[in-house]
Formats: structure tokens, C-alpha cells, sequence
């Protein structure tokens, strides 16, 4: 089982997309976009993806990718 990334479109106009496009080339990673995760806070201060369900955040698309590896790293799902 791939841990789930999963992307508001609306955060990927926001800046999130070049995350997106660097965590879509590891084969180890489901990546998953939807209209609106709920998050609107968030969505609108930072960027933002939730991965297996936990909020991870950055101040920037290579910051949020180092965030996502980093969670990942230190939350194994098994």
C-alpha cells in the first residue's frame, strides 16, 4: 500500500502544483486531486496536501515536498 498525497486544485493554483509534479514522478506515491479537501484555512495561508489524512504544510512547492518526505520518514505506515 502507497501512502496517499492528496491536492486541492484550488491550492494547486496557489503554487502547490510544482509539489505535485515532483511527487508524481515517485512511483512510491499515489498522488490524488480533488475540487475542495476542507480546508480553506489552510488552503488560503499556505500550501498544503494531506498525506495518508495529516495536514503538511510549506511555505514553498520545494519546502512542502521536503515536508511530505520528512512526515513520511518519520510516520511509517507499517
Amino acid at each position: 500500500m502507497k501512502p496517499i498525497i492528496e491536492f486541492c486544485i484550488s491550492n494547486l493554483a496557489s503554487g502547490s502544483q510544482r509539489a505535485r509534479e515532483v511527487l508524481e514522478k515517485d512511483p512510491n506515491l499515489d498522488i490524488v486531486e480533488y475540487g475542495c479537501l476542507g480546508y480553506c484555512g489552510k488552503c488560503f495561508d499556505s500550501l498544503f496536501a494531506l498525506v495518508n489524512g495529516d495536514v503538511v504544510v510549506g511555505g514553498t512547492p520545494e519546502q512542502l515536498v521536503d515536508n511530505i518526505y520528512q512526515y513520511l520518514e518519520e510516520n511509517p505506515m507499517f
